[in-house]
C-alpha cells in the first residue's frame, strides 16, 4: 500500500472542507449595502426609511450637494438644482429649489431627495409616490452642520466616509481656532449692500464666536436674527471688522465699501479690514465651513 495516500486523502478533506466553509471577508460596498433598510431623523424632522442604498439621488439643496460629494456619494447623485454650483462635477439640472416640481423631480427617477425646505407640497407629493424625501434645513450651530453630514453618510451607504469628514473638520476648526490670537474685536457680516447681517445667534455668528468676536448687530437693534441695519446704525458701530458675503451675487469689495457716504471714517475701512469672502461658502453649512473659519481666523490675524 502506498503509505503516501492516507496523507494525500487527509490533504484533499481539509482542502475541500475549506472551500465549503471559506467566505470572503466582506467588502465596504456589501457592508454598506447590509445597512439598509435604513431609518434616518434630520434634526426637527420626521423619520424617513429608505429601504436600499439609494442608487439615484436628487440634490434640491446646494449644501447637501456639497456635503454628498465630500462624503463619496457623488456617484450616486443623478440631478442637482441650478443652485447646487460646487463641486463643478454636480450633474445641474434645471430643478428649481426655490419653487420645486414634483413631477420634474420625479422625472429623474429618484430613490433618494434631499431638499432644504418642504416647499410647493413637494414632501407630501414625493411620498404619495413612494420617493422618500429628506429635509435638511440650514443649520443653526456648528454641531448641525456635522449631524447632516452624519445622516446622509447613513442614508447614502458612507458612514464611515461621513463619520471621517467630520472628525477631519472638527479636527481642522479645533486647530484653526486654537491658534488664532485672542483678542476682543467687533464684526459686521454683511449679506447684502443694504444692510441685511446676521446676529450672534446664527450658525454664521456662531463661527465668529468660536473666535470671540462681538456682532455689532446684536446690540445695533432691528427685527429677528436676520436684521437689517441702516448705514448710521453700521456707521455709529464702527466695527473693527467687515466681512462681506455679497462680493459675487453684488459686486461689493472693500473698495465699493469705502466709496459709500460715511464709511471711509469706519475703523476696519482705515485699517484696511474690510474682508471679501466666498458668498457660496459664507452662506452655506457645509464641508467649506472650514474654509470660512480660516478666512476669519486670517482676518483676526491681520486686525490683532
Amino acid at each position: 500500500m502506498n503509505r503516501t495516500m492516507p496523507a494525500l486523502v487527509v490533504a484533499a478533506a481539509l482542502a475541500l472542507t475549506g472551500c465549503a466553509t471559506h467566505s470572503e471577508p466582506p467588502t465596504s460596498a456589501n457592508a454598506a449595502n447590509s445597512a439598509f433598510p435604513v431609518t434616518v431623523t434630520p434634526a426637527g424632522g420626521q423619520a424617513v426609511t429608505i429601504p436600499a442604498k439609494p442608487t439615484r439621488v436628487v440634490s434640491l439643496s446646494p449644501t447637501t450637494t456639497e456635503d454628498l460629494f465630500a462624503i463619496g456619494a457623488g456617484p450616486q447623485v443623478t440631478a442637482v438644482d441650478t443652485y447646487s454650483d460646487y463641486p463643478a462635477s454636480a450633474p445641474r439640472s434645471d430643478l428649481d429649489s426655490t419653487k420645486p416640481n414634483v413631477e420634474a423631480i420625479a422625472a429623474h427617477k429618484p430613490d433618494l431627495v434631499a431638499v432644504s425646505a418642504d416647499s410647493n407640497g413637494v414632501v407630501a407629493g414625493l411620498t404619495k409616490l413612494k420617493i422618500p424625501v429628506l429635509v435638511l434645513p440650514a443649520a443653526t450651530a456648528v454641531d448641525g452642520v456635522y449631524d447632516q453630514i452624519s445622516l446622509l453618510g447613513k442614508a447614502t451607504g458612507h458612514t464611515a466616509e461621513a463619520d471621517k469628514l467630520v472628525g477631519d473638520m472638527k479636527s481642522q476648526i479645533t486647530d484653526v481656532v486654537s491658534k488664532a490670537p485672542k483678542k476682543s474685536l467687533s464684526y459686521f457680516h454683511e449679506l447684502s449692500s443694504d444692510g441685511y447681517t446676521v446676529t450672534s445667534k446664527t450658525f454664521i455668528g456662531q463661527v465668529y464666536g468660536l473666535f470671540g468676536l462681538r456682532d455689532v448687530a446684536d446690540s445695533a437693534g432691528g427685527a429677528g436674527d436676520y436684521p437689517q441695519l441702516s448705514a448710521e446704525k453700521v456707521i455709529a458701530a464702527d466695527p473693527d471688522l467687515i466681512f462681506l458675503a455679497d462680493t459675487t451675487c453684488c459686486q461689493q469689495s472693500p473698495a465699493t465699501v469705502a466709496a459709500r457716504p460715511g464709511w471711509s471714517t469706519l475703523k476696519a475701512v482705515r485699517d484696511g479690514n474690510v474682508v471679501a469672502l466666498d458668498d457660496s461658502v459664507a452662506s452655506r453649512w457645509g464641508p467649506r465651513v472650514v474654509d470660512l473659519v480660516k478666512a476669519v481666523a486670517a482676518a483676526v490675524q491681520k486686525a490683532s
